[in-house]
């Protein structure tokens, strides 16, 4: 597993999004419009990480391949329409405190139930296919075809709003740029996530097991430790954390439907593709440059921001046909 370390780390990736920023700065034209399109970009690239980390970790950690990861993103963003509604007397206050006290629940419990279904996800669904990344494929994709189904089953089939609780609603002034509260929100819970994971995997004991597991799981377990077990945690958090990568990104587009996961999908495997499969890292650091470069191109040219992320992961991997920081056993 991979992540962003100062000792060994090379430092050419990390200049892609500054550079990706001041090549679109003439282009744009006004500095208060690049600044507002930067800004939104990273706030747009740090939901996308949020929500493709679990994946990274899943894909990383126990080379599965899990196509119906978009479930968890949908169940995630729907748990918190219910929790929030649940508290329009808390969202609809103009107090910062109290709207926390309603949004930061509504994360728990999103992550709480995503991961509780990735538990059932991982043992009847993914279980009986580890090592075959085709059957992988076929399953999990009939497993979120279901999952979508239940969801409509529960909340229905139409479109459901999710609005922004009052404080966080509005802009702030920078200079002559209006941005968003919420999208600064956003930066900052990508931001610890990124700081969570790359501890944990890094500076931990579990982390340590995890990374020795994944290079030689024989000689791990010949020291008592039950790796299986380590690795369904590893999953149980990846959908935790697309769970709350559904509610920032339901909260972002102030509404869900039950095809919001299959729709980030191709986000999503953009990023991890560009990230190296299976590199934290490398996953922050496209997730930005997707965020990025679907806010210029929509703004620049509309017409081809559909395929521009596309365009992007083409230019990277023509560089770095393994993507930006490569998983060295993949």
């Amino acid at each position: 597993m991979s992540t962003l370390k100062t000792s060994d780390l090379d430092w050419k990736p990390l200049a892609l999004v500054p550079l990706l920023a001041l090549i679109a700065l003439p282009l744009v034209g006004t500095g208060s419009t690049w600044l507002a399109l930067t800004i939104a970009g990273l706030a747009m690239g740090m939901i996308i990480f949020i929500i493709a980390s679990g994946l990274t970790l899943v894909f990383g950690l126990m080379d599965v391949l899990n196509f119906g990861h978009g479930v968890f993103i949908a169940l995630g963003a729907f748990v918190a329409t219910s929790v929030l509604g649940a508290m329009g007397d808390w969202t609809g206050s103009t107090e910062l405190w109290r709207n926390l006290v309603a949004v930061v629940p509504a994360m728990v419990v999103a992550m709480l139930v995503a991961g509780a279904v990735g538990l059932a996800f991982e043992r009847f669904i993914v279980r009986p296919v580890y090592g075959q990344h085709l059957k992988q494929i076929l399953i999990t994709m009939g497993g979120m075809i279901i999952g979508e189904e239940l969801i409509k089953a529960i909340w229905g089939p139409q479109q459901i709003a999710l609005p922004l609780p009052e404080a966080l609603r509005g802009s702030l002034l920078l200079g002559d740029a209006a941005i968003e509260k919420y999208r600064l929100v956003a930066v900052v819970v990508g931001l610890i996530v990124f700081a969570l994971l790359a501890w944990t995997l890094s500076r931990t004991k579990i982390g340590l097991l995890i990374r020795a597991g994944v290079q030689d799981r024989e000689m791990v377990e010949s020291l008592g430790y039950r790796i299986r077990r380590l690795f369904v945690g590893v999953f149980v958090v990846g959908s935790a954390l697309a769970g709350l990568g559904g509610v920032m990104w339901g909260l972002y587009q102030q509404s869900v439907i039950p095809q919001m996961g299959a729709q980030v999908n191709v986000l999503i495997f953009i990023v991890i593709i560009i990230g190296g499969l299976g590199s934290t890292g490398g996953a922050l650091i496209g997730a930005l440059l997707v965020g990025l470069m679907a806010n210029y191109t929509g703004f620049l040219a509309p017409k081809v921001a559909l395929f521009s992320n596309i365009a992007l992961m083409v230019a990277v991997l023509l560089w770095r046909p393994q993507g930006v920081y490569p998983v060295a056993n993949r």
